[in-house]
């Protein structure tokens, strides 16, 4: 059974549509390279509740910030609107809208319940269409107001795009500081949007590699704590944690299948990388792969299950392969010039992500999973480990600058709206939840 997130809502009678014409036609191709952003209005959520009427604001603020980051939205300043909408029920004055160029409108209420709970309602209106698109209530703990902010978000983008959202999700990536030569690394977790960020770990082991599970409640990682670098499994609501095996070796870059039943991984042993999966509930192991001198290393699932794709030296430099989940009809797929290395699934299973190293530079990049269309998203000095976002369309990444400093930073798949994720110290190894869903 699915266990639930600390903090999550608590909620009444679940969520609950209002009416949405079918006509409406304001849509953003998202597919297009370059985009100009949606004008998008954002009213504070009304309120008649004192008590509430700040939380309101911080939620609409909220979701403005992750329309905004997305790229596919231009929230106007509020000083610019003309009409004062104090009833989020209320039908909007279209022409007022329309004349500060606002192609979207978001309105809203929140009030007070008992027991601190707040029940949050909004509308997105359609402003040249005069329409409805949405609308939706959730009544929630009024300390989840965050997750109710990106929540409405999410329902925002995919009525405007087509695609679910991504606003509903974390991110955990392993926090650096310290001298280069003594790197103190240690496992954070934060919301997609650097906000309630948490260490993990204390800092006294080594660790690299963090990766969510599908229900986003454990993750794996790589540590070296004891005498041999071994994968661990953490519970991130108890925090307890526990080795996958003693094995003759390290075991390494370890992922979760999208069932969460099984974990693929690297175990390193008498001068070859060999690729195994294990069995969680049985703990029983079988190897993939089995080539003697050969590195054989970061393996992740396709989201069916049935093929795994991996990075690998057999052919004499580092290239990029897929083979069946039980290691049969393994296949190269990447030609380019170069070293290729982490590749990594999407969640929607048309592409591949992956490091690139040509030219003195390290690369992101996407192919198809039979090695077609190669695209490079973005190229620097040192950046690598690509992860996706829940929905596949943005991709985050760590970069090194030659100073030392290690960031964390997204892109859009079209290879735009490139920005940096604050992190309160160097960031790397960065791995997206899945959407945490209500």
């Amino acid at each position: 059974m699915k266990k639930i997130l600390s903090g999550l809502f608590s909620m009444v009678a679940g969520v609950c549509f209002l009416s949405a014409p079918a006509n409406a036609t304001l849509h953003i191709d998202i597919n297009r390279g370059t985009i100009e952003p949606i004008p998008i209005a954002i009213n504070d959520l009304a309120s008649s509740d004192p008590g509430t009427g700040q939380v309101g604001r911080d939620i609409s603020g909220v979701i403005a910030a992750d329309l905004e980051r997305s790229g596919l939205f231009r929230p106007i300043d509020k000083s610019a609107f003309i009409e004062n909408i104090i009833s989020g029920n209320a039908i909007p004055r279209f022409p007022d809208w329309r004349q500060i160029n606002a192609q979207a409108l978001v309105t809203g209420t929140i009030s007070g319940g008992e027991g601190g709970k707040v029940r949050v309602g909004f509308r997105l209106w359609d402003v040249f269409g005069e329409t409805q698109l949405t609308g939706k209530e959730f009544n929630s703990a009024e300390t989840n107001w965050r997750r109710v902010a990106h929540l409405m978000a999410d329902e925002i983008y995919k009525r405007i795009t087509g695609e679910e959202g991504y606003f509903d999700s974390r991110i955990v990536y392993v926090a650096e500081s310290g001298p280069q030569k003594h790197r103190v690394k240690r496992l954070a977790i934060m919301d997609q949007d650097s906000e309630n960020h948490k260490f993990l770990t204390d800092g006294s082991q080594l660790v690299l590699t963090p990766r969510f599970s599908p229900n986003s409640q454990e993750i794996l990682y790589m540590s070296y704590a004891g005498r041999q670098p071994r994968v661990y499994l953490r519970d991130l609501q108890t925090g307890q944690e526990e080795s996958l095996g003693h094995f003759e070796g390290m075991s390494f870059a370890p992922r979760f299948s999208n069932d969460g039943n099984h974990v693929v991984m690297s175990i390193a042993h008498g001068g070859s990388t060999q690729i195994y999966t294990m069995d969680l509930r049985s703990h029983r192991l079988q190897q993939l792969t089995n080539t003697s001198g050969i590195i054989n290393t970061s393996p992740s699932f396709s989201p069916d299950g049935r093929k795994i794709v991996f990075n690998s030296d057999r052919g004499g430099s580092q290239q990029i392969y897929v083979m069946d989940a039980n290691g049969g009809s393994v296949t190269r797929i990447s030609f380019g010039q170069g070293k290729y290395g982490t590749p990594v699934w999407s969640p929607r299973g048309d592409l591949v992500a992956f490091t690139k190293m040509s030219g003195g530079e390290f690369s992101i990049g996407v192919m198809q999973p039979d090695g077609s269309g190669e695209r490079i998203l973005d190229r620097s000095y040192l950046e690598e480990g690509p992860t996706w976002s829940p929905n596949g369309r943005v991709l985050m990444f760590y970069r090194a600058s030659r100073s030392g400093r290690d960031r964390l930073y997204s892109i859009d798949l079209t290879g735009h709206n490139l920005r940096e994720v604050p992190t309160p110290l160097d960031a790397s190894d960065p791995a997206w939840s899945p959407r945490l869903g209500i």
